[in-house]
C-alpha cells in the first residue's frame, strides 16, 4: 500500500534541473568562467552551480540605475558563505575571516541565520585566492548553498556547555556525512588534479545521485529548553532528549521550512512535524534515509513546491515515515517527552563547566563591521588575538565569546569594555530579540529593505515600548526583504516580510518558543501604518496580559489572530 502512495510529481523537469543534468557533477563551465577578466559576472547557468560551491553572483542594487544609465555592466561581485557546522569558529579561523573580508570583501562580516559566516563584496577574480585560504585555515565553503544539505545547526546556548559538545559533535558528523562527493570544488578551487578514466560517475553521490536534491536542505539539533535553531523551521529537526544529564537519543521531526511566495497558496511556511525517536548513533542514518526519500520522490518540475515539507504534505506523514523505516530496516521508537520555553540567546557572562566562562555579545543583525565611533570588528579582532577557546555563532545572528578561563576573563574584559563591545543590556529586550535577513543592496530576490531598515523602525517602536512599560519584555520581531525566509520571519512574535519599497505585510501570533507559525496581520503597509498598529496592540498587551504571557500568545488569546494550527491555512 505504500509503495502506491509513493510518487514523484509529473511534469518535465525545470530548468535548474537540466544544468545540473548537463553539469557533470556541478563543474560546468565554472573552471573557464572565472579566468575570463572581461566580464565581473559569469552566466546564468554557471551562478545556478556555483550556489552548490557556497556562493552567489550578486550586484550593488544601490549602484544599478546609474550603471545603467552609463551602459556599465552591473556592479557584479560574490556572497560568500563559510560551512561551519553548528557555528563552531576557533581564534585563528575568526582572524582569516576578518582578514580576508577587509582583503577582498566589503570590510565586514555577516553573521548567518544558520550560524556561518558569509562574505560580500568579493570580485570573481579574487574567489579562488578567498576559498583557497578559507581552506587553509581548515574551514571550506562546500555545500554551503545549493540543492544539497547545508549548514548544520546545533544549540549553542552557553549554560548547556556539558551537553553542548556531545550535540557539536553530532552536528559536525551529519555534515560531513551529508557533503557532496563530487571533486568539482577540490578541482575548480583548490587545483586538485582530475582522475582520469575514471568508473561509472554514478559513484561519485551514492546519496545525491547525478541530479542532487530537488531543492536546498535544511537540518538542525537543538537541546531543550533553549530552541534557538527553530528546530521545526527544519527540513529535518533533531531534538536531543537528555536524562539524568546523559544525552540519550534525539526525537526526529520532518518537513519544516519558512520559505513561500506572495499572492501563491500553494506555497506557506510549516513546522516539522515529530514523527518518533533514535538513538545517537542511528542520527546518520535516520538523515541520509529521509535525504534519499525526498531525492526520490521530491517536485523536480516545480521549485516553488520543491522542499522536503510539500513532499511530506503531498504524500503524507504517514507515510512518509512508513518509507523511512522501510529504508532503514527498523522502527524508531515513540518519541519522547521535551520542553522548550524559548528561542532567544542569553547575553552576557555565563559560566559554564570546568571553571569557563562563556560572553554573548549582541550583534545586530549580525552584521560585523566597525561603523563610527563603534569599533565592533576591531575589537572582535583584538579578542581573537589573545583567546585561547572559540566563537560560537549563534542562530539569532550573535556571537558568543566561549570556552573563556578565569584568567583569561579579566583580559577579554577589558577588552570589551575598551571598544564598547556590548551585550545589548542597555537596548531594550525586543531589540535585543529582533533579526534581519541581509536584503537590500546585495540580495537579488530583496523587494524591500531589511537589516538596514529594521534599526531605524526599531528606534521608533522602542518609544511605544517605554511608554508601555515593555521595555525589558522579550518579543520576538524578525523582518525580511521578500517572503523566502531567510530571518524565520513566520516564527516571529511580530514578523514583517518584504512586499515592495517601504512596504511590508505584517504578521502576528508566533509561539515565543517557536511552536507556532504567525499569521498575516496587515498586508502592504508602510512604516506610519506599522506604528500605528503596534501602537494600539502594544498598548493592550501592556493593559490586558495574563501573568507571564508571552506577546505572540496574547494575541491569540485576545482574539486579535487565529493560531496557525498548520502551513496550509497559514493565508486564510
Amino acid at each position: 500500500m505504500v509503495n502506491q502512495l509513493l510518487k514523484a510529481p509529473e511534469g518535465p523537469p525545470s530548468d535548474v534541473e537540466q544544468i545540473k543534468d548537463k553539469s557533470n557533477y556541478l563543474r560546468g563551465t565554472l573552471g573557464e568562467v572565472m579566468l575570463d577578466r572581461i566580464s565581473a559576472g559569469i552566466p546564468d547557468d554557471d551562478n545556478r552551480l556555483m550556489k552548490h560551491h557556497g556562493s552567489y553572483l550578486q550586484d550593488d542594487r544601490d549602484l544599478r540605475n546609474e550603471r545603467q544609465k552609463q551602459k556599465l555592466e552591473p556592479a557584479y561581485q560574490f556572497m560568500l558563505r563559510v560551512r561551519m557546522p553548528g557555528g563552531v569558529a576557533l581564534p585563528a579561523q575568526w582572524l582569516v575571516m576578518d582578514e580576508l573580508a577587509q582583503k577582498y570583501g566589503n570590510d565586514t562580516l555577516k553573521l548567518t541565520t544558520r550560524q556561518t559566516f558569509q562574505m560580500h563584496g568579493i570580485l570573481k577574480w579574487n574567489m579562488k585566492k578567498t576559498i583557497q585560504e578559507i581552506h587553509a585555515s581548515m574551514l571550506d565553503t562546500i555545500a554551503a548553498c545549493g540543492d544539497v544539505n547545508r549548514n548544520v545547526m546545533c544549540n549553542s546556548n552557553p549554560f548547556q556547555s556539558e551537553i553542548h559538545s556531545e550535540v557539536y559533535d553530532w552536528s559536525t558528523k551529519l555534515s560531513d556525512y551529508l557533503l557532496p562527493r563530487t571533486r568539482a570544488y577540490h578541482e575548480i578551487w583548490l587545483d586538485e588534479e582530475k582522475v582520469v578514466g575514471t568508473a561509472e560517475m554514478e559513484e561519485v553521490e551514492p546519496m545525491y545521485g547525478k541530479l542532487y536534491l530537488p531543492r536546498k536542505f535544511k537540518i538542525g539539533i537543538a537541546v531543550p529548553p533553549s530552541n534557538d535553531i527553530d528546530v521545526f523551521s527544519q527540513d529535518l529537526g533533531f531534538i536531543a532528549i537528555v536524562e539524568d544529564d546523559k544525552l540519550v537519543g534525539f526525537n526526529v521531526a520532518i518537513g519544516g521550512g519558512m520559505g513561500m511566495s506572495h499572492g501563491d497558496k500553494k506555497t506557506y511556511p510549516q513546522l516539522a512535524k515529530v514523527i518518533g525517536f533514535c538513538m545517537p548513533d542511528q542520527i546518520l542514518d535516520v538523515a541520509e534515509k529521509v535525504i534519499t526519500i525526498q531525492r526520490d520522490y521530491g517536485n523536480r518540475s516545480l521549485r516553488k513546491n520543491a522542499r522536503f515539507k510539500y513532499t511530506v504534505d503531498r504524500l503524507g506523514l504517514e507515510t512518509v515515515k512508513a518509507e523511512l523505516e522501510n529504508r532503514l530496516g527498523w522502527s524508531l521508537e515513540e518519541a519522547k517527552k521535551y520542553h522548550f520555553d524559548n528561542n532567544g540567546d542569553r547575553y552576557g557572562w555565563v559560566k559554564g563547566i570546568q571553571g569557563k566562562w562563556h560572553f554573548t555579545l549582541f550583534v545586530e543583525g549580525g552584521r560585523i563591521a566597525d561603523i563610527d565611533d563603534y569599533k565592533l570588528m576591531t575589537g572582535i579582532r583584538e579578542i581573537a588575538k589573545i583567546h585561547t577557546g572559540d566563537f560560537r555563532l549563534t542562530a539569532n545572528q550573535n556571537l558568543i565569546i566561549a570556552n573563556v578561563s578565569s584568567q583569561e576573563k579579566e583580559k577579554i574584559s577589558k577588552l570589551i569594555v575598551q571598544y564598547g563591545l556590548t551585550d545589548g543590556g542597555h537596548y531594550t529586550a525586543l531589540r535585543r530579540s529582533s533579526m534581519a535577513c541581509v536584503s537590500l543592496p546585495t540580495c537579488g530576490l530583496a523587494m524591500a529593505e531589511a537589516e538596514r531598515y529594521l534599526p531605524v523602525l526599531l528606534d521608533k517602536i522602542e518609544t511605544i515600548v517605554d511608554e508601555n512599560g515593555l521595555r525589558n519584555e522579550e518579543i520576538t520581531i524578525r523582518m525580511t526583504g521578500c517572503p523566502n525566509g531567510c530571518a524565520r520571519h513566520a516564527l516571529g512574535e511580530i514578523g514583517f516580510i518584504g512586499k515592495a519599497p517601504g512596504k511590508y505585510n505584517m504578521y502576528l501570533g508566533a509561539a515565543f518558543d517557536g511552536s507556532r507559525l504567525s499569521k498575516m496581520y496587515r498586508e502592504n503597509i508602510g512604516e506610519e501604518e506599522i506604528l500605528r498598529e503596534l501602537r494600539v496592540l502594544l498598548s493592550r498587551y501592556a493593559k490586558e496580559r495574563q501573568e507571564e504571557e508571552h506577546f505572540g500568545d496574547f494575541t491569540v488569546r485576545a482574539g486579535i489572530i487565529k493560531a496557525v494550527t498548520d502551513g496550509t491555512n497559514f493565508h486564510d
